[in-house]
């Protein structure tokens, strides 16, 4: 069987958390994971949106769910939910102990009503 384009299933995840938000301090709501590059981006209910903007980017289109428990991929380019997919390599979410939102410590009082 072979892979649709834009999975590449032998690259690790680029971190425990969405690292354009680390790099400016901000925050997220869930994480998604590049299924080419394996770019931990912030969710479009995130305010920064980095999982799509990593996508649009880059042309990558594909993501990966990257939160513990979850399995499903979307595809950017035909608006496709998979519910499963290929394995990809670990981890497969960011570390259990990590809160939603986050990360700990960033997270304003006020985030539930900062969603969109």
């Amino acid at each position: 069987m072979s892979l649709p384009a834009g999975i590449d299933p032998s690259v690790p995840p680029s971190g425990p958390g969405c690292g354009d938000c680390d790099a400016v301090g901000g925050w997220w709501f869930h994480l998604r994971r590049c299924a080419q590059c394996g770019h931990i981006g912030c969710c479009d209910d995130s305010p920064a949106k980095h999982a799509t903007a990593h996508a649009k980017s880059t042309g990558h289109p594909i993501i990966r769910s990257f939160e513990p428990g979850e399995a499903w991929f979307w595809n950017f380019d035909t608006s496709e939910l998979y519910e499963t997919g290929p394995d990809l390599a670990p981890p497969l979410s960011h570390p259990a102990d990590q809160p939603t939102p986050g990360p700990a410590g960033r997270v304003p009082a006020n985030w539930a009503s900062t969603l969109g």
